[in-house]
């Protein structure tokens, strides 16, 4: 097995994208975007995410299985997060006894 390594300048660029992302979940913060904020922080932290697995885990030069692995794992959390917010949305619909 052949080890890929990357360049200096791909590192470097990848770490201030990764920083700019960082700057950019910090504004969001600070900015009221009502129910979007959570939508625009999520979408941020998984494009650093992302980042991060492809780069400097090096999952864009692995085999096939750690690929399935990683998209196994990405379907399971996208599973926690649907049952969770299916659990949140229905709060309150029955009521609660004694109230």
């Amino acid at each position: 097995m052949s080890e890929h390594i990357d360049s200096i300048k791909t590192y470097t660029v990848v770490w201030l994208v990764l920083l700019a992302l960082t700057a950019a979940t910090t504004a969001v913060a600070y900015v009221d975007l009502g129910p979007f904020s959570v939508v625009v922080a999520l979408v941020i932290a998984v494009c650093k995410m992302l980042l991060v697995a492809l780069f400097f885990m090096h999952v864009r030069h692995s085999t096939k299985l750690t690929r399935l692995v990683l998209l196994g794992a990405l379907m399971w959390l996208g599973i926690l997060i649907l049952l969770t917010l299916t659990d949140f949305s229905t709060r309150g619909v029955l009521g609660v006894p004694g109230r």
